[in-house]
């Protein structure tokens, strides 16, 4: 088969330009939405009589015939044909003759390939979704088993104040809630349709676009032919919102490697999600998490790439759109390749719940209860705050930690201190007492469990 294109020209196009300006060496991946976006096609060519039905029934069944081939590889792509739409279309024709040909009646590749585009987004869009449900049900696994487990809660990576284990799982439950939101959100501009725009203008071809798109699954049909044609917002959407995501798993693998570590041995992880070291054989290395962390990097690239891809493009197609496809395809399998990791590890990794519980014991993260305290007995906050920090500089000179004063201590500091000053600063009384809607006390806890619960169900 010649170039679709060719009578225009007198040469042949030189190898260098041939093998740099074909797609099909990545754009192959949109193979099976190009078959199911030309049946459509071709179904739709015949309702409205471009083609006879006896025609549309012989090309959507040497269009089957070609997917077939195409799920048992059978198939061999060529960079002479340049694209994914040429190469199906050759196939078609070695499979049907000359009829094949009449396939692109009506249609450009510049509005196939966005419709393409938008199939394949969809499907992966939806499978992610599903993906994320996966990892916030292993959130709530482990949340659930740890409502009682305390451990210190860090701001500027130092001791802040306790907090239950759960509590702090579920921030990244609801993290991922607000991602899977975006994503389901979306789908709105995923979910139209391009075929029919033709090369940006329309066509002079009697089509039903509206057919096409109920067809493909679409919820409506661009309403302008460039736009339809030159729109890549809603890959830059999903590309947007799974930089937020990976963000956020990065924030949380970078946790479970702080947390696995000897310097604090809150968790381990499942042998299973971790190597070895070539030579030093005591090693356990987190490479999971740590891979998580980088792959982050190569998302957020993936966004900027195709931002400035798209940032001086007049109207409507142009070239540089081949751009696109790439960095999309490899947003979509690195997310799922990390929801598809993330999801087990979590699951699988062991909480060490007493070495936690020991982390609460030997710091100074009760401080504000002793102040809060206080307050209680009528000391102005801002005095109370300046009694504890002369009581943590005092613990600290001593090489003790509160509870570990004597009465007596507590009384040249303050006349207001008693004896319930002990109960008010044990770990497990400073949690409970956090019972402010969205606080970390078992209470609150157990409720916002309900209310993950609930999410999830939605």
């Amino acid at each position: 088969m010649s170039k679709l294109w060719g009578g225009r020209f007198t040469k042949e196009t030189n190898k260098l330009v041939e093998k740099e300006t074909a797609s099909i060496s990545f754009d192959q991946k949109l193979a099976n939405e190009d078959i199911q976006g030309s049946i459509a096609h071709v179904n739709m060519l015949a309702t409205t009589g471009t083609v006879t039905q006896e025609e549309a029934e012989t090309i959507v069944n040497g269009l089957k015939s070609v997917q077939s081939k195409l799920n048992n590889n059978e198939l061999a792509f060529s960079v002479e044909h340049e694209d994914i739409h040429m190469n199906i279309e050759k196939f078609l024709i070695d499979e049907i003759g000359p009829l094949g040909g009449k396939l692109h009646t009506g249609r450009s590749r510049n509005d196939q390939v966005a419709t393409d585009m938008h199939l394949y987004l969809k499907k992966h869009t939806e499978e992610i979704i599903e993906l994320v449900k996966s990892t916030q049900e292993a959130i709530l696994i482990i949340s659930k088993e740890n409502v009682e487990t305390i451990l210190p809660g860090y701001t500027h990576l130092q001791r802040a104040q306790p907090i239950s284990f759960a509590h702090h799982m579920l921030a990244y439950f609801w993290m991922l809630q607000r991602d899977k939101e975006r994503l389901i959100d979306s789908l709105k501009r995923v979910s139209g349709s391009p075929l029919g725009a033709g090369a940006l203008a329309g066509t002079t071809f009697p089509i039903d676009r509206h057919q096409v798109a109920n067809e493909l699954g679409f919820d409506y049909v661009y309403p302008n032919s460039m736009d339809a044609v030159s729109d890549r917002d809603f890959i830059l959407e999903f590309m947007s919102v799974s930089s937020i995501m990976m963000m956020h798993i990065s924030r949380l693998a970078e946790e479970l490697v702080i947390w696995s570590s000897q310097e604090f041995q809150f968790i381990e992880l499942d042998d299973s999600f971790c190597t070895g070291s070539s030579i030093m054989p005591q090693k356990k290395n987190p490479d999971v998490p740590e891979l998580l962390r980088a792959k982050t990097g190569r998302v957020y690239g993936n966004l900027i790439g195709l931002l400035t891809v798209l940032k001086g493009l007049p109207l409507a197609y142009n070239k540089d759109m081949q751009e696109d496809k790439e960095g999309m395809f490899d947003t979509v399998e690195t997310l799922e390749a990390s929801l598809m990791m993330l999801a087990p590890m979590i699951e699988t990794m062991t909480v060490k719940k007493d070495n936690m519980k020991q982390a609460v014991s030997e710091d100074y993260s009760n401080a504000t209860d002793i102040a809060d305290y206080l307050v209680t007995k009528g000391v102005p906050f801002r005095q109370a705050h300046e009694v504890i920090g002369k009581i943590v500089l005092y613990g600290i000179d001593n090489q003790k930690y509160l509870l570990d004063l004597s009465m007596e201590e507590y009384k040249t500091f303050s006349d207001h201190f008693e004896e319930d000053i002990y109960h008010v600063l044990a770990p497990e009384q400073v949690v409970a007492n956090r019972h402010s809607f969205g606080g970390t006390s078992q209470t609150q806890v157990k409720e916002q469990l309900e209310l993950a619960m609930q999410a999830m169900n939605k």
